[in-house]
């Protein structure tokens, strides 16, 4: 493995994952032909999903060959976990013109040396919480009541089921990528031998 903190050493396209409180880097060399850095200036602008008024921005560092971005590790301390959009501006230097060239997206996720962070993807918690329910749950548990003019109704036994069976394979497809990026073979890995 590389030295990743070493600015030769940053790969080449934006992160799709990073760790709140990590350092991050990342070149654009595809760029450079269409955009020289002599003439023109590079930003990423990021919010997260839901929005929000907090706006994230990166510049670039122009190099002759590629856009070199860092983010140090105070910056990405203050992203909030979650999926957030990008679009990557470049600017002509001489007439302040704006083109907004590439869209993405990236995930913060939370660094586990925080405090109290649970390093669980949503579909987890949502099918913690769910499969726990239908385990207290009675048979004759009474499924909407009022008072006062007010009324609650609760989701039924297979109402539940239902989103526990789509959170279930939510998960289940987040942990084959996770293994798949680890290297690891899946359930569905296809092994093929050719006599």
């Amino acid at each position: 493995m590389a030295n990743l903190f070493d600015e030769a050493n940053a790969p080449e396209g934006e992160p799709t994952e990073i760790v709140v409180g990590d350092y991050i880097s990342w070149k654009r060399s595809d760029l450079v032909a269409d955009y020289p850095t002599a003439s023109h200036s590079a930003e990423y602008v990021a919010r997260i999903t839901g929005g929000g008024s907090n706006e994230i921005k990166f510049s670039a560092a122009e190099r002759s060959t590629y856009y070199w971005f860092e983010v140090d590790s105070d910056t990405s301390a203050a992203f909030s976990p979650g999926r957030y959009h990008w679009q990557l501006e470049i600017t002509q230097t001489s007439t302040g013109n704006r083109l907004v060239v590439d869209r993405g997206e990236f995930t913060a996720v939370v660094d586990l040396d925080e405090n109290q962070s649970d390093p669980r993807t949503h579909a987890e918690i949502m099918l913690n919480k769910i499969e726990s329910v239908l385990e207290n749950r009675a048979d004759g548990d009474i499924n909407s009541y009022a008072i006062a003019g007010r009324s609650l109704t609760k989701m039924t036994p297979e109402e539940l089921m239902k989103w526990r069976d789509a959170y279930r394979q939510e998960v289940t497809a987040h942990r084959r990528k996770m293994d798949i990026k680890r290297g690891k073979k899946g359930r569905a890995t296809i092994l093929a031998r050719f006599v």
